[in-house]
């Protein structure tokens, strides 16, 4: 089965919004998630510690896991900012 991969961001979230969300996300069976080294040179306390979060699943998860995840990234999005994709 092919392996989905999602990188994404949320500007100038915290990271321990960061970790929050990851922990979120690791309770969803078949579900991995890690952070991403934030790859800015120039510091600047306005941006995260984080460059984004690296989401893996299997390309035939259920519909509900896949639910609970677009859930609980609407549910930060709808708190912090939206959700940007990572090339």
């Amino acid at each position: 089965m092919e392996r989905v991969q999602r990188k994404i961001k949320c500007d100038r979230l915290p990271l321990a919004i960061y970790r929050e969300v990851a922990a979120h996300i690791r309770q969803i069976e078949g579900i991995d998630v890690s952070l991403l080294e934030q790859t800015s040179k120039d510091f600047d306390y306005r941006q995260s510690q984080v460059g984004g979060l690296l989401i893996e699943y299997d390309g035939d998860l259920p519909t509900k896991a896949t639910e609970q995840l677009e859930s609980i990234l609407a549910y930060y999005a709808s708190k912090y900012n939206s959700w940007s994709n990572l090339t």
